[in-house]
């Protein structure tokens, strides 16, 4: 297992690729948590708080596929390192002026979300480019999914840490001072002063016009949806089974059960169509939500939701591959960003959807919209499988040479994107 990783690591610029990107994450991956406790440092209320983060989540979402496209069209360095100077602007205007007045600390998370940069999109573009094989390229989406999740597990760490060496203040600044550098350098780096979008179709939809996309994105609406259903039915379980530190261990092993599966998906050279693939991936992401409505005490739930969280790496993973091959040229930075979005409102979706429910029937209710958003993942697959076979027909094989000087062919993908 380790041996697939290690030989993408080993690849000249992959280490670097994935650690620049990681590292340009931390402010999103920190921003709601970091939001809420300089507000609260500052006296606001949690309402306030909800209020400014929300807002930052909603400009990210709207800010990812319009950045993600004009990568495409004008490449990474002219537009990452930029956006990521803006946000980072954004976010340090925020901090020095805190909530007085008001209309500017919700301008500063306006500006904030909308401008960070899509370096998850961008790095995905680039894998094809820096890696030689298709199957490398497979296993290196599967250990960008399983960074991601160590990523939102160390960097609400980071965030308390930063609280508690120095200030809530002094978090924001320099997370946001970290993100700029980790963005910088991604964008110096060959791959991404190299990479151009393969030539694109003008279309006002951009990645959407592709149907195939958008059964993808459909269906992974419903995905965010369960994970972000399951962040608030835990609190109400976690308050009647032992309070935050049980709510903590729930979400840690959430993000271990992730963890786990996705470094055991991406060992594996799979074969076949990803298409079907994500349909028995997904059946058994929803299937594994439903052992969470016997809520039994504290180290079982624990255990139960490892096993909500095995699937949802290798379906993320899965979706990578699949948004690759169905992205029309051209747009492969932006179909990336628009799954970002898509899962990102998802989680909104489902975090506001679950409150009602746990206030009506309780946290067992709670549990029980995860299982029924998979269940509707799994349908909106089912449903639209001719689309996605119909335009998902493989990867492309074509000559390189510019990658290869002895002009072997060699597996490319839809996108077409090259160094």
């Amino acid at each position: 297992m380790a041996a697939g990783y290690l030989e993408i690591l080993r690849a000249r610029h992959a280490a670097r690729l994935l650690a620049g990107t990681l590292t340009g994450r931390l402010p999103n991956a920190t921003a709601a948590i970091a939001v809420v406790l300089f507000i609260r440092a500052e006296g606001g209320t949690y309402g306030l708080a909800g209020a400014l983060a929300a807002v930052y989540g909603v400009a990210n979402a709207v800010g990812q596929p319009l950045l993600g496209r004009l990568v495409d069209v004008h490449g990474q360095p002219r537009v990452q390192l930029p956006a990521a100077l803006v946000s980072a602007l954004g976010m340090a205007v925020f901090a020095l002026s805190g909530t007085d007045p008001l209309p500017v600390a919700y301008a500063s998370m306006v500006v904030a979300g909308l401008f960070t940069p899509p370096l998850e999109g961008g790095l995905r573009a680039l894998w094809p480019s820096v890696l030689r094989r298709e199957d490398q390229v497979h296993t290196a989406y599967a250990m960008d999914a399983v960074a991601q999740e160590v990523m939102f597990t160390v960097g609400p760490l980071l965030v308390t840490l930063f609280v508690a060496l120095w200030s809530a203040q002094a978090a924001l600044l320099i997370l946001n001072g970290i993100g700029v550098l980790g963005a910088l350098w991604v964008v110096v780096s060959p791959p991404s002063r190299a990479w151009r979008s393969a030539p694109r179709e003008a279309h006002w939809l951009g990645a959407l016009r592709s149907p195939g996309l958008l059964a993808l994105l459909g269906a992974f609406l419903f995905v965010g949806t369960a994970l972000g259903s399951i962040t608030v039915a835990a609190v109400s379980y976690a308050d009647d089974h032992g309070g935050d530190a049980v709510y903590g261990w729930l979400m840690a092993a959430l993000g271990l059960g992730a963890l786990v599966g996705g470094t055991v998906y991406g060992a594996r050279r799979w074969t076949g169509a990803p298409e079907r693939r994500l349909r028995v991936l997904v059946a058994f992401l929803a299937v594994c939500y439903l052992p969470l409505l016997l809520m039994p005490g504290a180290v079982a739930m624990t255990a139960l939701t490892a096993l909500a969280g095995v699937f949802l790496a290798p379906c993320i993973a899965c979706a990578f591959i699949i948004v690759d091959r169905h992205a029309p040229k051209g747009t492969v930075t932006e179909a990336f960003s628009w799954l970002v979005t898509t899962f990102t409102v998802g989680a909104s979706v489902g975090t506001g959807l679950a409150g009602p429910v746990v206030e009506w029937g309780g946290a067992v209710w709670g549990f029980a919209v995860p299982g029924a958003a998979g269940a509707a993942a799994l349908v909106v697959l089912l449903a639209t499988g001719r689309v996605l076979a119909a335009t998902g027909d493989g990867a492309v094989v074509a000559v390189s040479s510019e990658n290869d000087p002895n002009r072997a062919v060699e597996p490319r993908f839809s996108s077409g994107d090259r160094a």
